[in-house]
């Protein structure tokens, strides 16, 4: 059962979001987001992902977002695994406080991701897994398939995925168990067994 602070939080930002008349949420330049506009925020895409890596580029920097281009720059053939992966480093790094790849179906990109300690990647194909995405399991990259999504829904999702704090309580110790599972896997592989 969601406890008393959970539910006011919840009805708080429903709220809000009716009080600026069902608007898409705005970066915050407040401490109220866990994203703001000094964070840095790498992106990558592969051949399948480049034309709307591209507008969502100069969306972020049209808002004033600091952005790492991880490539692809072009429309020509690449391993989406190799993007992923440089996006997830500079995150892992804290180079970039999060990131976003995308490439065909979000997926290929999500599971290499995730390969990088410290990163929690989620797939989002809607602004309510976005959302969930960022509160409830505390995600640092967003992977988005640029073959199942359009374009003013990609913006959408990365507007709240980017607006959504992490939650407290529950959620945050979820994650930490989350990351005792990375680290009891690190662990094995680093002694061989």
């Amino acid at each position: 059962m969601a406890s008393e602070n959970e539910i006011r939080a919840v009805v708080r930002r429903v709220v809000e979001e009716l009080e600026r008349g069902g608007e898409r949420p705005a970066l915050s330049d407040s401490g109220s987001s866990s994203v703001d506009r000094s964070d840095r925020v790498a992106v990558g895409a592969d051949h399948g992902g480049y034309a709307l890596k591209e507008k969502l580029v100069s969306h972020l920097r049209d808002q004033g977002v600091s952005v790492e281009d991880c490539g692809t720059h072009n429309a020509e053939a690449v391993d989406y695994p190799e993007i992923a992966h440089a996006v997830a480093r500079l995150v892992a790094a804290g180079e970039c406080g999060v990131g976003v790849i995308v490439d065909g179906a979000g997926i290929g990109s999500c599971m290499a991701a995730n390969k990088v300690p410290g990163v929690r990647a989620a797939l989002c194909y809607d602004v309510s897994s976005a959302r969930n995405s960022r509160e409830h399991n505390h995600a640092n990259v967003l992977t988005l398939g640029a073959g199942l999504i359009g374009d003013g829904l990609a913006r959408q999702i990365l507007d709240t995925w980017l607006a959504t704090p992490w939650g407290p309580g529950r959620h945050a110790r979820r994650v930490e168990l989350i990351t005792g599972v990375e680290r009891q896997y690190s662990r094995s592989a680093a002694s061989g067994s």
